[in-house]
């Protein structure tokens, strides 16, 4: 039996065009953003840069603030038992360097997704964000 916890999380949506990039996750084989839990004393937005460059091997040149997102939507079992409630602080990154790679130990793959064809096998925590994300963007270009 897992344990029950609350985990505060930095994250990052990158894009480019009409494109997003996601990663497909080792725990439970979905697609996500990138980020993770942000360590004891660590700035947030240094936190939202040091995961998306483990997870992508991209640099974030400039991140913007997206939102916090948090409740019951966010609560989430991992594969390993344990219960999280997520507070997710998500920032935006159009302005990124460096080449794609995934990092094996945690993904499984990266790609760039369009818009209008995201991956139906999402990671639950991240669906609000990316929702609202894409809803946005979608909003701004018709």
């Amino acid at each position: 039996m897992g344990k029950v916890f609350q985990m505060i999380g930095a994250s990052v949506i990158i894009y480019q065009d009409n494109k997003i990039l996601l990663q497909q996750r080792k725990d439970n084989k979905s697609w996500g953003y990138h980020g993770g839990r942000i360590e004891l004393g660590e700035i947030v937005e240094e936190a939202a840069k040091r995961e998306l460059l483990e997870e992508t091997g991209l640099t974030a040149n400039s991140l913007k603030l997206f939102g916090v997102f948090s409740g019951p939507e966010l609560y989430h079992i991992y594969p390993d038992g344990n219960e999280v409630h997520i507070i997710d602080i998500v920032f935006l990154c159009n302005d990124f360097s460096g080449t794609p790679v995934f990092q094996a130990e945690e993904c499984l793959d990266l790609k760039w997704f369009e818009f209008d064809s995201i991956p139906e096998d999402l990671s639950p925590p991240i669906i609000p964000a990316l929702k609202k994300f894409i809803k946005k963007r979608y909003a701004a270009t018709y």
